[in-house]
């Protein structure tokens, strides 16, 4: 009876791979051990010849041939092999070519540049983070603070021997440091197994396999656990539109399109070098969203982070030729529906789990309800945003006022998603420089901006992300193969450009504020954005009460402005909560701006304004002290004068 369920459960789980609903297909596919000593092998491939289970433990000859089922899955089950052998299939492909095949469904690879996959066994983990998933289920992310510190894990920090770390030793050092820094989580660039430390982890072979250059699964899980004792969620980015190209991983498995499509120009993908999967394909589903889950629940990840959606909905994203869809239009339907069906199902069984989507156009509502037409994520990082003011703060101030709409274009539509700011790892890299080495003028006029952008960064609405070493303003730009420049610490200016990013962490967390009505535009008015001859913007983030409002004033030229008018929205006293040019921070000011009283003379659309002194290349941070929130202005016909007179 036991034999007869199991041959059932196999057949029902077979036909959910085949039609795309097996959303848990690891558990069929790939190496699983079924009693004492005995493992099962199956792996899809539905046009070979004749495939063969073949590694250490038969001197990876022919001699433990697997059998075809009806569903086009192999199988073998046999006592030879041992926990921790190497092993792959050697694949006799449709037109009778022999070549060894990496197993899709591995969990853990050997280390690189060996691609055989290690028979690895786990037990279920006796996790400890109850109190960290209780309080997701009864938090909503989208009303919490939420500031990213973007990692590359081999090179965040190296041994005296340029050894990286691991997962243990990025356990003992990294989650201390995020949290004394302030950040909310954590964001992995690639962790899956890939053969190439120069794609960064976005050639993937192993959706189911943390590379073993990193560590084991079971010190990934620990990793994660440690992060959730510590308050630190944890996400790392997923590759679902493109995989590595070497023959002996997954490319034409079978010798045939299996999981790419058909279309030669479709599965090519010329940009990264890589195959795209067919993502209409059933099996091609069942298996990224399989991997997705995986991930989620195996290592109680927070979220996922999808990388280049674009070239996942757009037929035309690639720089090789493109066929127009069957209406005529640049649509990519597989890859749209696929995405919709994913976030579905992630979100149908982990409510709390964060779906980011990174993805540059604008032609596609990315975030929102699947029932409204968009693709069902949370997030998606605002490409625009970054590229627009990275190019601001690159200029020479002299141009920024005719160029003052590249920091204030944002405004129009910072509401039409649901968007993270991302100063990422692609944007210090390929010669793109550092951001500190963005910033223009000498080595103390780069800190000042650097301080201002981040500012902005964090006051603007929209979740926020930062990556690794741009928190001190390393200067150098990232390399993947080499840990961070520490040593820049031993510099009285990077560390206090450190202490700055911490200190406005900090204040990003305690402000309600910045963050409590996110997603709506009651968080934001716009005191200001029209100031081009001075070159200085200001705005107001509110939180839920009229008293609880943070004043931002930015000043992007080198040129101290002296009492400087602010419009207010009620009468009564203002007090600063942070000033950039501080010398605690690189700056020259040893005290801030005193209390400010506000005047009765309208502003714009405010009835009141208070004065005070903006540094140069400074950003303030004002709160009210002492307010009336009821006061009605007595000037009202001046103020509607004044109004008319703007």
């Amino acid at each position: 009876m036991v034999e007869e369920k199991q041959a059932i459960d196999v057949l029902a789980a077979e036909e959910r791979f085949l039609t795309g609903e097996n959303f848990y297909s690891q558990h069929l596919l790939g190496a699983h051990q079924v009693s004492d000593g005995n493992f099962v092998f199956r792996v899809w491939a539905p046009n070979a010849q004749q495939v063969w289970l073949v590694g250490d433990f038969n001197e990876w000859d022919d001699s433990l041939p697997l059998v075809k089922r009806d569903s086009g899955i192999w199988e073998v089950t046999t006592t030879r092999p041992n926990e921790g052998d190497l092993y792959k299939f050697k694949v006799r492909q449709a037109n009778g070519r022999e070549i060894f095949k990496i197993d899709p469904f591995a969990i853990r690879f050997e280390k690189r540049p060996g691609s055989a996959a290690v028979l690895h066994t786990t037990s279920e983990k006796k996790w400890k983070d109850g109190l960290w998933q209780g309080r997701k289920k009864r938090t909503n992310h989208f009303k919490r603070p939420l500031n990213i510190y973007e990692v590359h894990a081999s090179s965040w920090k190296h041994h005296e021997d340029n050894t990286p770390y691991t997962f243990s030793d990025l356990k003992e050092e990294l989650i201390p440091y995020v949290k004394q820094m302030g950040y909310t989580h954590i964001e992995f660039m690639p962790l899956m197994e890939h053969p190439l430390g120069k794609s960064w982890g976005y050639q993937l072979v192993g959706y189911f396999a943390v590379s073993s250059y990193y560590g084991t699964p079971e010190e990934f899980q620990d990793f994660v656990e440690s992060c959730h004792k510590e308050n630190i969620g944890v996400l790392v980015d997923w590759v679902p539109g493109h995989f590595c190209i070497n023959e002996d991983t997954l490319p034409y498995y079978d010798g045939t399109p299996t999981f790419e499509y058909e279309d030669c120009d479709r599965a090519k993908n010329v940009r990264w070098g890589a195959i795209n999967f067919d993502l209409g394909k059933p099996q091609v589903q069942s298996f990224l969203i399989s991997s997705a889950l995986f991930w989620l629940e195996f290592y109680h990840l927070d979220g996922i982070r999808v990388d280049a959606v674009s070239n996942m909905i757009y037929r035309d994203y690639d720089e090789g030729p493109w066929t127009p869809n069957h209406e005529g239009g640049n649509r990519n339907f597989e890859g749209y529906y696929f995405l919709q069906k994913l976030n579905a199902v992630v979100k149908l069984a982990h409510p709390e789990a964060i779906m980011v989507a990174e993805e540059s156009s604008s032609d596609t509502k990315i975030t929102g309800m699947i029932e409204s037409g968009a693709l069902g994520f949370d997030y998606k990082w605002n490409m625009g945003w970054m590229n627009d003011v990275l190019r601001f703060y690159e200029m020479d101030p002299i141009y920024r006022g005719h160029n003052f709409n590249l920091l204030t274009f944002s405004f129009m539509y910072m509401m039409s998603e649901n968007y993270i700011l991302p100063l990422s790892h692609d944007e210090v890299v390929h010669g793109k420089k550092s951001l500190m080495h963005k910033m223009w003028g000498d080595r103390y006029k780069q800190f000042s901006q650097l301080r201002n952008l981040y500012t902005y960064m964090m006051t603007h609405p929209g979740k926020k992300l930062l990556f690794m070493g741009s928190e001190w303003g390393q200067f150098l730009e990232w390399k993947y193969d080499q840990g961070l420049e520490w040593i820049d610490l031993n510099d009285e200016m990077n560390r206090n450009m450190q202490h700055f990013t911490k200190t406005l962490n900090g204040l990003y967390k305690e402000e309600k504020a910045l963050w409590e009505l996110e997603g709506n535009y009651d968080t934001i008015e716009i005191i200001d954005a029209d100031n081009k001859d001075e070159t200085v913007l200001s705005f107001i983030r509110r939180g839920k009460t009229k008293k609880d409002f943070v004043i931002v004033v930015l000043n992007l030229t080198p040129v101290e402005r002296k009492n400087f008018a602010i419009g207010v929205p009620y009468p009564g006293t203002y007090k600063e909560i942070l000033n950039t040019e501080m010398k605690e921070f690189g700056g020259t000011w040893t005290k801030t701006n005193p209390i400010k009283e506000s005047s009765a003379i309208p502003f714009k659309d405010y009835h009141y304004q208070i004065e005070t002194i903006v540094p140069a290349l400074g950003a303030l941070l004002i709160k009210p002290e002492d307010i009336n929130t009821r006061a009605k202005p007595k000037n009202r016909n001046k103020s509607k004068k004044a109004k008319a007179e703007n």
